[in-house]
This record gives structure tokens, C-alpha cells and sequence, in this order.
């Protein structure tokens, strides 16, 4: 078990290594590859994923309600540690709840479990981004607008996923892989960024860091191994819930507190140590979702 566990995150971690070192040596500007990830290469691979005949929408209904129990019990169970730490919750509350399904996830869980588990956790991941624009955003602030989420190409890709997962139209085979194509790029693209991402953040509040790296994958694997049985969920099913729940904070996490100016030098000091404690909570959240 020990040599597929390695096989599975070890080349993840090589591929995110190497962003960080680019970021040491070149420093380079994200912007553009983020507004190419998010408006072309993660609504191609969110579509395609869903739009697959690999996909059952109807058999992974109940695990997608699995993922919204586990984003939203781990922001309760993140609300009586930040009162008990003093520390706001929509500091500590969205990195608890909204992890790194899309830069992680999705590599660890197409080595993990195959073409099937990917399309899974792509559903997973489109579930916990509607959430991450709708309540996170609610949490950091009530007042916020949300007619920004029905501009989001990935919310548009999602609908037009979910509607052809439903219905199964005929779709020219050229069409579906010259987009799926495109979808795949994101994976790589995504845990370069990533390296970029955690050579960017600081050492700062560290104290706050570990407390949010360590309570993002505990209560996650809590949640999941809750509600695996409640929900009846097939054995892949259960360890693609656990693999949710074992992820560390989203890195997205940081761009939105920055964005709603709360406290983003201890968010991302949340995210970065809670990646780093990734190399202990994966392998963790791998053993129990292959047993």
C-alpha cells in the first residue's frame, strides 16, 4: 500500500516542486495563466468531465451531497476553534470548509481511481467552487453581490455538463475531444500555478497557519468517514470522499480573502503551511480511501 500511495502523490509533488523552484528563479506573472486556467481551460474540464460517458450523474448524486456535508460540517466544526482561538471566522471558517479539490484533487484522484474517479471529483470540485462564490462569499461578506457567480464560465460549464449528463445528446466525437483537449491542460497548469502560489505566500502568523493546515484535512476526513455510511456510498465512492476531505486549503481561499480585505496574510499563511502538511494528511487520507 505504502509503494501505491507514493506512486500516486509523489507525482503531484514533483510537478508543484517544479513550480516553486521556476517561481525562485524567474518570478513570473501568473495573471494571464490564472485568466486562461479559469474562463477557457477549467470550464473545458468541467464540461468535458460531466459531458463523459463515464460519468453517471444519477450514481453520483448522493456523493455530491456527501461533499456538501463536508464543506459545510468542517465550517462547523471551524466555528467553535475560532471562538475558542479568538479568531475571526471568516478567516479561519472558508479555509476549513473550501480545499484544494481542483490543483490536488483532480491529479491525485485520476491516479488514484482512474478515468471514473476523475469524473467524479471533477463533479466535487464544480460542487465546492458554487459554494466557495455563494456561502463563502456570504461569510466574508453579507452584502456582497453574487450576480457575479452567473458570469462564471465555470458555472455556465456546469449547467451545460449536469444538462448533458442528464439528457445525453449526440455529440460529434472531434468536438468532445478537441475540448476535453483543452480541459486536460488545466491539471498540469493548475499544480505549476500552485508551486507558484506557495513560493508567493509568507511565513507569516504562523502560529494561525498550522492551526488552520492541521483543522482543514482533519475535519474533512471526520465529515467524510460520518457520512460514507449514512449515505450508502459505494467503496470508490466513500474514497473519493475521503480523498475530498484529506485535501489541504484551497490556495483560492487566499485571492478571495485578499479580494474582500480580510486578513490575507493570515490566510495565506493558513495555505501554505496546510499544503505543506499535505505530504502528511494525503498519504493519510489515501490509506483510508484505498483500504
Amino acid at each position: 500500500m505504502i509503494e501505491r500511495i507514493l506512486g500516486i502523490i509523489l507525482p503531484v509533488f514533483v510537478v508543484i516542486a517544479v513550480g516553486y523552484l521556476y517561481a525562485r528563479r524567474v518570478r513570473p506573472d501568473m495573471a494571464q495563466i490564472n485568466h486562461l486556467s479559469m474562463n477557457i481551460l477549467g470550464p473545458a474540464l468541467i464540461f468535458s468531465a460531466l459531458a463523459s460517458k463515464e460519468f453517471d450523474l444519477a450514481a453520483n448524486a448522493v456523493l455530491m451531497l456527501g461533499s456538501i456535508g463536508v464543506v459545510l460540517g468542517s465550517g462547523l466544526a471551524a466555528w467553535p476553534v475560532a471562538r475558542a482561538l479568538r479568531v475571526d471566522f471568516r478567516t479561519l471558517g472558508p479555509t476549513a470548509m473550501f480545499n484544494n479539490c481542483g490543483n490536488m484533487g483532480l491529479p491525485l484522484a485520476i491516479l488514484a481511481f482512474g478515468q471514473t474517479g476523475f469524473s467524479a471529483m471533477v463533479a466535487l470540485f464544480t460542487i465546492s467552487n458554487l459554494l466557495q462564490f455563494t456561502v463563502g462569499v456570504r461569510i466574508l461578506d453579507q452584502r456582497a453581490r453574487l450576480d457575479a457567480v452567473l458570469r462564471n464560465p465555470m458555472v455556465w460549464a456546469t449547467v451545460l455538463g449536469f444538462a448533458f449528463a442528464l439528457a445525453q445528446p449526440p455529440m460529434p466525437e472531434w468536438a468532445y475531444t478537441g475540448i476535453k483537449l483543452v480541459g486536460d491542460a488545466l491539471i498540469p497548469v493548475m499544480l505549476l500555478a500552485l508551486g507558484v502560489r506557495l513560493f508567493e505566500v509568507r511565513w507569516d502568523d504562523w502560529h494561525i497557519g498550522v492551526v488552520g493546515g492541521v483543522l482543514c484535512p482533519v475535519a474533512g476526513i471526520a465529515m467524510a468517514l460520518a457520512l460514507a455510511p449514512l449515505l450508502g456510498l459505494s467503496p470508490m465512492q466513500r474514497g473519493l470522499l475521503i480523498l475530498f476531505g484529506a485535501l489541504p486549503p484551497a490556495v483560492l481561499n487566499f485571492m478571495v480573502a485578499e479580494q474582500f480585505r480580510q486578513e490575507p496574510a493570515k490566510v495565506a499563511s493558513i495555505v501554505l503551511i496546510g499544503n505543506l502538511l499535505s505530504v502528511v494528511f494525503v498519504p493519510i487520507g489515501l490509506a483510508l480511501a484505498i483500504e
